[in-house]
């Protein structure tokens, strides 16, 4: 037998196994550092120390010291199968703004100001543009809701996910006063519930919406929408809202007792997290007129209203609750902001009630 035939099959002693060969390019996640740095940049806030590049991004807890009492608040989030679209359409600078959304958003519901954030990326395969670009979204987000992005992670599987396969998550922390913690002990009977508008789906629900106008629907995402007055890919990549510093302004101008982020589980589900045990939260439908995207899910799908209004936001992003001699001012500080908002509830007595928060009437057409 052959010297060739004998090492059929056998490792060549020749090539030695290497990273790249594995399928990891640390060269390509060195350029995506470098294209990302300048996006990272424009969320520096003065108490952050060094640069994109370190172990651990370092914040200067000093600035905490003109609090009494701080307390530190922290959340964690991703953005779901909403990437899925972002891969499909080759779209990758509006997820980070639903990142950044999810997170900031659940830090100012109990009254935090949001400070920084860091952020996962996973990606079968490092395409640096790619990865600027969904990092270029997160910072975006971050100089919307005031925080700074002080460090991340993008890490590369191959075997595990396809070359154009990602997925994103993050997490932020947040600093409120102790006395001005906001919660379910501060909220009392007759205060207002005031609706936020919602930029539309937002970052939930996307399993639903996808099986709905894809597999049901057969729709296709640059399929144009009349009602969209753009294609259904454009509508479903709609970024997420981020309220949090409306909400700071809001808490800076007039009394708040609590606020909701209307997340996965719908409205009323989202709402009754934030209301005490002896009370009950109404919220009228008729005070508003969910955007023409919750329509087509429910038309397209045969989706029943409730079903709806347990997995999608029906158009209302936050709500904030506030004592009824509050109201003026809250919703002449939001509309001041560019915020639509309206009176959507109120907060009664539990009664017979038996869960924290429901909704009443029809949706306004």
């Amino acid at each position: 037998m052959s010297s060739a035939e004998s090492n059929q099959g056998a490792p060549n002693p020749g090539t030695g196994a290497s990273y790249a060969a594995a399928g990891v390019d640390i060269e390509a996640g060195d350029r995506a550092v470098e294209l990302m740095k300048e996006w990272v940049k424009k969320t520096k806030r003065p108490e952050v120390l060094g640069g994109l590049g370190g172990f651990a991004g370092l914040f200067d807890a000093s600035a905490l010291k003109r609090y009494e009492r701080p307390l530190l608040a922290s959340a964690t989030d991703g953005v779901g199968t909403k990437v899925d679209l972002a891969r499909k359409m080759g779209v990758y600078d509006t997820i980070g703004h639903d990142l950044v959304g999810m997170v900031v958003d659940d830090l100012v519901v109990c009254g935090a100001e949001p400070l920084f954030m860091t952020d996962y990326i996973c990606v079968g395969k490092v395409h640096p543009e790619r990865v600027a670009a969904i990092v270029k979204g997160i910072a975006e987000g971050c100089v919307l809701a005031g925080c700074a992005l002080v460090g991340g992670e993008t890490a590369e599987h191959p075997g595990l996910l396809g070359p154009d396969d990602f997925d994103v998550a993050g997490a932020g922390t947040g600093v409120v006063e102790h006395d001005q913690l906001l919660g379910a002990d501060r909220i009392r009977e007759g205060d207002a519930v005031i609706a936020m508008a919602s930029s539309g789906l937002h970052s939930n629900g996307y399993s639903l919406v996808r099986h709905v106008v894809f597999d049901r629907a057969k729709m296709t995402l640059d399929q144009q929408v009349e009602e969209f007055g753009r294609t259904l890919g454009e509508e479903l990549l709609e970024p997420t809202k981020i309220y949090s510093l409306d909400c700071l302004a809001l808490t800076r101008t007039t009394e708040v007792h609590g606020f909701s982020h209307i997340t996965g589980g719908g409205l009323a589900n989202n709402l009754a997290r934030v209301i005490p045990d002896h009370l009950h939260a109404t919220v009228d439908r008729s005070t508003w007129t969910p955007g023409a995207v919750f329509d087509l899910v429910g038309r397209a799908g045969n989706v029943e209203r409730l079903e709806l209004e347990k997995t999608l936001n029906m158009g209302v992003g936050m709500m904030a609750i506030v004592p009824e001699a509050s109201v003026d001012v809250a919703l002449r500080t939001l509309a001041d902001r560019g915020v639509d908002a309206w009176v959507a509830g109120e907060i009664l007595e539990r009664g017979d009630h038996r869960d924290g928060a429901e909704l009443t009437g029809d949706y306004s057409k």
